[in-house]
C-alpha cells in the first residue's frame, strides 16, 4: 500500500498566533522526523493549509478572521515548511478534502493510506479523517504528531477517529519502524 503524509494547518496562526494550541510546539519535532523519513523514502508529503479570502468566509463567524491568504499567519512554520517536491493544498474548511483537489492528487499518486499530522486533533484533523474515510483511504494517526488546545479535546478527537473512522493510532517512531520494514529501507535516524 502506498502512503502519504498529510501535514494539516501547521501554520503560524495555529502554532504561535491568536488561535494557537499550546501543545503545537511540542509536536513539531515528531512531525519533522516523520516528514524527513517520508521525503527520504519517496512517500509524498502534502500540506493541507487553511487559506481564507479576506472578509469572505463562514469560519470567520466562529473564529474571527484567521489564516487569511497571503498573511504572515497563513504561512507554514519555518521548522516544517514545504520542500521542493512536496504538495500544498489550500483549504477553506476543516476537512482538507472538502472542495479541494486533495483526493484527485492522492489518487494520481496511487495513495491508499493517509498519515494525518497537525492541528487541531478534534477539528481539522478529525474532519480530514472523515473525508478520508468517506473516500476509502486507510487512516493512520501518529498521536505525537497531532495536538489540540486542550488535552481533553485532543483525546476526544483521537478516540472519535479510532471508533468511527477505524483510524490506526500509533506513534511516529513506531510508524517509522514499521514503514522501514514495509519499504525495505535500512535503519537510520531522522531529524
Amino acid at each position: 500500500m502506498k502512503y502519504a503524509v498529510i501535514v494539516i494547518d501547521m501554520l503560524e496562526e495555529f502554532v504561535r498566533g491568536r488561535l494557537r494550541a499550546e501543545a503545537a510546539e511540542a509536536i513539531i519535532p515528531s512531525i519533522r522526523r516523520l516528514v524527513s523519513f517520508a521525503r527520504a523514502h519517496g512517500v509524498p508529503v502534502v500540506y493541507a493549509v487553511d487559506s481564507h479570502y479576506p472578509g469572505v468566509d463562514a469560519e470567520f463567524g466562529l473564529w474571527g478572521p484567521h489564516a487569511v491568504r497571503g498573511s504572515p499567519e497563513a504561512r507554514v512554520v519555518d521548522e516544517l515548511k514545504p520542500a521542493e517536491g512536496d504538495y500544498v493544498v489550500q483549504k477553506r474548511r476543516y476537512d482538507a478534502f472538502f472542495e479541494t483537489d486533495l483526493d484527485l492528487l492522492l489518487r494520481e499518486l496511487g495513495v491508499g493510506a493517509v498519515i494525518l499530522t497537525g492541528i487541531h486533533t478534534h477539528i481539522c484533523v478529525q474532519q480530514t479523517a472523515a473525508g478520508a474515510f468517506y473516500r476509502g483511504y486507510k487512516i493512520i494517526v501518529p498521536v505525537d504528531c497531532v495536538a489540540a488546545a486542550t488535552k481533553e479535546w485532543h483525546e476526544r478527537g483521537l478516540e472519535y477517529m479510532r471508533a468511527f473512522f477505524g483510524a490506526e493510532l500509533t506513534t511516529s517512531e513506531m510508524l517509522i519502524e514499521r514503514l522501514k520494514k514495509e519499504l525495505g529501507t535500512p535503519s537510520t535516524t531522522y531529524v
